[in-house]
């Protein structure tokens, strides 16, 4: 193996792209992270021709089972790997379920001095038709590439390299389950051919990062629907959350009958953020925010599941920020 090749570190988390079925010819019945990154390297010979390969297991887990311990945890193995002086990039593989979450926690809390890339598999390893090698070995070409510098943490799934602010899984099951719904990938892999369209949207690479949090605060979603009640905020108002996110319809509308429910929960402190159910767009920011009357601060073009993560790591470090709901619209604004 040629020592000018670039050195990547993979950390491995399980997800489908580790997992397996008694059935090659099944790609929806398996048992995600059940097998070991050593053998997941193994299976992309091609691997030892483009990088030389160092791997960590961090965790081993279907993503749907994700804690934030693991968040803590993958946070502290990209800081120890990314500071070190011969490391020129870190693979991470997840599951596809929570992916998008996890790929803003490190977006928004992590350097990045050198890339970080993100990769899954829609299919387990064992299926006759796995996409997993492919993305695996996709994601190490990127990561290795001077190319990815200075763009932040990036998801390569299915040829695609996509910025993790933007990335979202958009269907159940299908290869190409990942889209970058706003302003579409950053580039596109090819062989060893690596090609960057665009780069992230101006403001979008975080100049300082947030802090992993100590201690998390309650953050929930809740919907707004046709006829909803206002029972389950009131309840979670009562279990002491400190911050909720509208999966709301449109661009950002609310049902009066929730709307009310969430002006009575900001009056008693918690931070109310109007996302939108959609899948894309920017919901509105209104003139002035107003949470008595229903104007609460606008998640921009954030999913529901980013403007969470994002609320919980801006209320971890700074929890007098839920009574203030202007300097609230503010910083998501600025992320």
């Amino acid at each position: 193996m040629s020592a000018s090749l670039p050195r990547i570190v993979i950390l491995a988390t399980g997800g489908t792209i580790a997992g397996s079925s008694g059935n090659p010819a099944s790609s929806a019945r398996y048992q995600a992270a059940t097998v070991p990154v050593s053998q997941l390297v193994d299976a992309v010979p091609a691997l030892a021709g483009i990088a030389r390969i160092e791997t960590e297991q961090v965790a081993q887990i279907d993503s749907k089972d994700l804690r934030f311990d693991l968040w803590e945890r993958l946070a502290a193995r990209v800081a120890h790997w990314s500071t070190g002086d011969d490391v020129d990039g870190i693979v991470i593989t997840h599951g596809t379920d929570t992916l998008e979450e996890t790929a803003m926690f490190l977006h928004l809390t992590q350097p990045c001095p050198i890339p970080i890339v993100m990769t899954a598999a829609m299919r387990p390893s064992t299926s006759l038709s796995a996409d997993g090698p492919l993305n695996l070995l996709d994601a190490v070409r990127v990561a290795g590439s001077t190319q990815a510098r200075g763009k932040g943490v990036l998801v390569v799934l299915n040829q695609q390299i996509h910025a993790a602010r933007d990335v979202a899984k958009m269907h159940t099951s299908a290869v190409d389950a990942f889209a970058s719904p706003v302003g579409g990938p950053l580039g596109f892999v090819q062989d060893a051919y690596i090609r960057f369209h665009r780069a992230p949207a101006e403001g979008r690479v975080p100049v300082q990062r947030l802090p992993v949090p100590a201690n998390w605060p309650e953050v929930e979603i809740v919907s707004s629907y046709a006829q909803p009640g206002r029972i389950a905020v009131d309840a979670l108002v009562a279990a002491g959350v400190q911050g909720l996110v509208v999966a709301a319809a449109g661009n950002g509308s609310i049902h009066e009958t929730l709307a009310a429910a969430l002006a009575d929960a900001a009056g008693q402190g918690v931070a109310v953020v109007r996302s939108s159910r959609t899948g894309a767009g920017h919901v509105a920011i209104p003139e002035k925010v107003r949470p008595e009357v229903g104007m609460f601060a606008s998640a921009m073009d954030l999913n529901p599941y980013k403007a969470r993560v994002l609320l919980l790591l801006l209320l971890a470090a700074d929890p007098p920020l839920a009574r203030d709901p202007q300097r609230l619209q503010a910083l998501f604004a600025a992320h």
